[in-house]
């Protein structure tokens, strides 16, 4: 079978190499060392500031909600994991949905202004598929309103901005390090920002507001394990081989399925994009469904990606989004990771050429 995605795993004897450090010292959670250890290296890999390992790529976002005292209405995108507008919702919020660019698939700037209310505080914003969003649009409208910026950056670890990690941008951005992600923890993620005091804050309120027997805020429990950390160090010795094989990957998908009968992800300008996922939009949903249908008689399984759109929700008001909702319904994502073949991605091209 292939799937449209496989965890990458170190050589396991590395792994354990690792983790035998913390059993060794009997600390396995509550900010150990690996963690801390993980926190430094990724720091310095993505040229950030401030990182803070969570157990979770949600719960980042509802301590980032949290720690920028958003209230009211956030305006964000329809084309996401639904993470993204849970986390609004848990935190007594309201999602507002601006539409995206019908090319690269994130929130459409051009049409955030006119949804802005008394209300609105904040945009959420996803790095769709670790493509970046248009971050100086947004940055000047978020100026113009005085709106805090939060980026969803699940699939955006490694993507850069006019040459720096997109991470970068924004009061506070998160990523996601599941098993899925290029780089991962199994279950995990991260909250990033440069400003010392929101920095300070959000470890507190990952860890139930205290230090010790000294308590100076709420909290929950966002904690990453000395498990977990221990395989993020293992994995980050592998990530540049990972990027350089997904990239390889993208590119020749690319050049099999560049033709009229299918729209591809446009690489929003300036971007070092990750090719984190390889995205194929249909002409309609039901060719989308026979290609599915087609490809899983070859035991091969890819993932419509995002779908549905979030706006459609069964526990939500319904908010028009006709570009994302088209989208979604027409979006496949083809099996991407490390050991896939050239032979395979062949395959699987020349079943989406054949429908």
């Amino acid at each position: 079978m292939i799937n449209v995605t496989k965890t990458f795993l170190p050589p396991f004897d590395e792994y354990i190499a690792v983790l035998k450090r913390a059993w060794e010292k009997g600390w396995i959670t509550n900010n150990g060392e690996l963690v801390q250890e993980l926190q430094i290296q990724l720091k310095e890999y993505l040229g950030v500031k401030h990182l803070v390992l969570c157990n979770n790529g949600t719960i980042a976002l509802q301590i980032a909600l949290k720690a920028l005292s958003i209230k009211g209405e956030v305006l964000t995108t329809p084309f996401s994991y639904v993470a993204s507008t849970t986390s609004i919702l848990w935190e007594n919020c309201t999602p507002v949905f601006v539409d995206i660019d019908k090319t690269n698939f994130c929130i459409d700037p051009l049409k955030i202004e006119a949804v802005i209310t008394e209300k609105t505080s904040a945009i959420l914003a996803t790095h769709v598929y670790g493509n970046a969003c248009d971050i100086d649009a947004i940055r000047e409208i978020a100026d113009k309103f005085s709106l805090k910026v939060i980026y969803d950056g699940a699939h955006a670890f490694g993507t850069k901005y006019k040459g720096q990690s997109v991470f970068n941008y924004g009061d506070i951005s998160t990523c996601s390090f599941h098993a899925t992600k290029l780089f991962h923890t199994a279950e995990g993620g991260c909250i990033i920002t440069n400003n010392d005091i929101l920095a300070d804050k959000i470890f507190l309120y990952h860890q139930f507001g205290h230090i010790g027997d000294d308590y100076y805020s709420m909290g929950i429990n966002g904690k990453c394990s000395e498990l977990q950390a221990a395989l993020g160090i293992s994995n980050l010795d592998y990530i540049e081989d990972l990027f350089k094989s997904r990239k390889q990957q993208w590119l020749y998908y690319e050049e099999l399925l560049s033709n009229k009968q299918f729209q591809l992800l446009k690489i929003t300008p300036d971007t070092g994009f990750n090719y984190s996922y390889f995205p194929v939009i249909f002409k309609s949903e039901n060719l989308l469904l026979k290609a599915m249908i087609a490809l899983k008689e070859m035991d091969i399984i890819p993932r419509r990606y995002f779908y549905p759109s979030l706006n459609k929700l069964p526990y939500l008001d319904y908010q028009p989004a006709p570009i994302a909702e088209s989208i979604a319904k027409r979006v496949l994502c083809l099996p991407l990771f490390f050991e896939l073949t050239k032979e395979q991605q062949f395959i699987i091209a020349g079943i989406l050429l054949n429908i």
